[in-house]
């Protein structure tokens, strides 16, 4: 009973972290792309990055794990790269068809996750990989801004920016490549008992 409440609360403080990282992505999309402040974009992100740390840090001494920031953390992670995706592919920095290929797996995987839903299976569960991914694609997009920069800065940037974003981009796609692998074991498996509680990284 007790870790049905629990899974039920939503006014929590990892919770109102994962709000004030969400909030942070307009205003990190409006940086890269209105007065082009990349500083600020950067801290933008890095604050997100810590608060993203924090909350799941939190949930853990505090005992405040939730359904809510369950689903939250993941689609908050997964805006900010959007976010950045869009705003560099704009700006020219990263090819098109990187964006499009991203944002392909994850509207893909996005319709998979709702179909497991009807037959009554929860999100795919958490991988080490799929942190690695979003970790490398969340730290390349600050190093390839800095690469756009010119003298020593940049051109010591280049480099591990493409470097953390190639690496990123394959475990993306890999780990992509399991979570549809699993959703197709799902569906020949025929519906769920019961609903599993752990999301996608």
């Amino acid at each position: 009973m007790t870790g049905v409440l629990r899974s039920e609360r939503l006014l929590t403080v990892p919770n109102l972290l994962s709000v004030l990282r969400l909030l942070g992505v307009p205003l990190f999309l409006w940086l890269l792309l209105g007065p082009r402040a990349d500083g600020w974009a950067i801290l933008v992100l890095a604050v997100g990055g810590i608060t993203d740390w924090a909350d799941g840090k939190l949930a853990r001494l505090l005992d405040q794990y939730s359904r809510l920031g369950e689903l939250l953390d993941p689609a908050v992670d997964r805006l900010y790269i959007l976010a950045a995706l869009v705003a560099l592919g704009v700006r020219e920095i990263v090819p098109w068809w990187v964006v499009t290929v991203l944002v392909a797996r994850d509207l893909v995987l996005g319709a998979c996750l709702a179909l497991q839903r009807r037959r009554g299976y929860g999100p795919f569960p958490v991988t080490y990989l799929g942190k690695a991914a979003t970790f490398l694609l969340l730290y390349a997009f600050p190093i390839l801004l800095l690469g756009t920069q010119e003298g020593f800065w940049g051109d010591l940037a280049r480099p591990f920016g493409y470097a953390f974003a190639g690496w990123g981009l394959a475990l993306y796609l890999w780990t992509g490549l399991l979570y549809f692998t699993q959703f197709v074991l799902a569906l020949r498996a025929g519906p769920a008992r019961s609903e599993g509680a752990a999301t996608e990284g």
